[in-house]
């Protein structure tokens, strides 16, 4: 049975604000345990009105103390926004507190636009093109001490925190294979060139000390309900809050409307049916159509799947009918 494991972006709601979002969350992981997801993560987003998880590290901390035994991680963090040894403290400090169940993804977007980025950093020195160097950097913070290293990460070193890269082209892919990692890919908002991605990363792979066979995970989206129609009435706030943000105005998760998209022009029409590729939009039995469809299609190591959904109960039902329909997949 394909593993399945949440992504969340603790997403704010209209009406609703960032304590409620991280409250929503904890208790969603802690359902997600008991429904028998395999791992828990959160993303790196800045300046986003809508995503309450952008002190990444800390809400990880969050979670994993309201749970025992789901694996909690980053997916991920933005690597050019910090130093490697900020974030090999961060997450030593996780697995310390909680060890065995801390994953920690590396992504080289900054997760922001060009200004957010520059008040992160206070300039914009650090280049996005020396990410492998940055993972190495970070890989060697974790490493046994040499008795040679003048920097160490304390939490930190000797400790096995799994990293993993996460990627939407086919850059992530090549550096996933190189370093021997587990690798993330976000079809669930950039289908375009997962297929590629796939093959390029299975077929480049070389082992290493983390991992001895290529292990890939893929991003999909989950909207389920009790009717194919709930669903995707559920699924238009996730709509509007892309096209929002598309158009350059990021805004809360809005509510669900009703005929959304026929009010919508051809060209934002077609860019939703793009990114929603990767996507499962109905009752049980439509979901697990489309769920069997995409793992015979991509055949992935395990999935990862994102319910961007308004109504809590709401979200937490959708969630529940995928732990469901897993039981009943090929």
């Amino acid at each position: 049975m394909i593993p399945f494991s949440v992504l969340d972006l603790s997403p704010i709601t209209m009406g609703g604000d960032a304590g409620r979002s991280l409250h929503n969350s904890l208790d969603l992981a802690q359902h997600a345990e008991r429904w028998g997801y395999r791992r828990y993560w959160l993303a790196e987003h800045h300046s986003m009105p809508g995503i309450a998880s952008a002190a990444t590290s800390v809400v990880i901390c969050h979670v994993a103390s309201g749970t025992s035994t789901i694996r909690v991680g980053a997916g991920g963090i933005m690597l050019p926004n910090h130093s490697p040894l900020v974030i090999a403290e961060q997450f030593g400090t996780l697995e310390s507190l909680f060890p065995g169940r801390i994953d920690l993804g590396l992504g080289r977007a900054p997760g922001s636009d060009q200004a957010t980025a520059r008040a992160l950093r206070r300039n914009l020195a650090s280049d996005p093109e020396e990410f492998p160097q940055d993972v190495m950097e970070l890989l060697r913070y974790f490493a046994p001490a040499d008795g040679e290293q003048r920097v160490m990460a304390v939490p930190g070193v000797g400790l096995k925190v799994p990293l993993w890269i996460l990627g939407s082209s086919l850059f992530g892919a090549q550096v996933a294979a190189a370093l021997g990692l587990p690798f993330a890919f976000a079809s669930h908002f950039a289908p375009a060139m997962m297929m590629q991605a796939i093959e390029i990363y299975r077929s480049r792979f070389r082992p290493s000390a983390q991992l001895d066979r290529p292990y890939v995970m893929l991003g999909f989206n989950i909207f389920a309900a009790d009717t194919d129609a709930q669903a995707q009435f559920l699924a238009t706030s996730m709509k509007q809050a892309f096209v929002n943000l598309r158009s350059g105005r990021p805004t809360q998760l809005p509510p669900p409307m009703d005929g959304y998209e026929k009010q919508l022009p051809p060209a934002a029409t077609a860019m939703l049916a793009d990114v929603l590729a990767s996507s499962a939009i109905g009752s049980p039995d439509t979901v697990r159509k489309s769920l069997a469809a995409f793992i015979e299609r991509t055949k992935p190591d395990e999935l990862m799947l994102t319910s961007q959904i308004f109504e809590h109960a709401a979200r937490l039902r959708s969630y529940e009918i995928a732990a469901d329909v897993q039981k009943t997949l090929p």
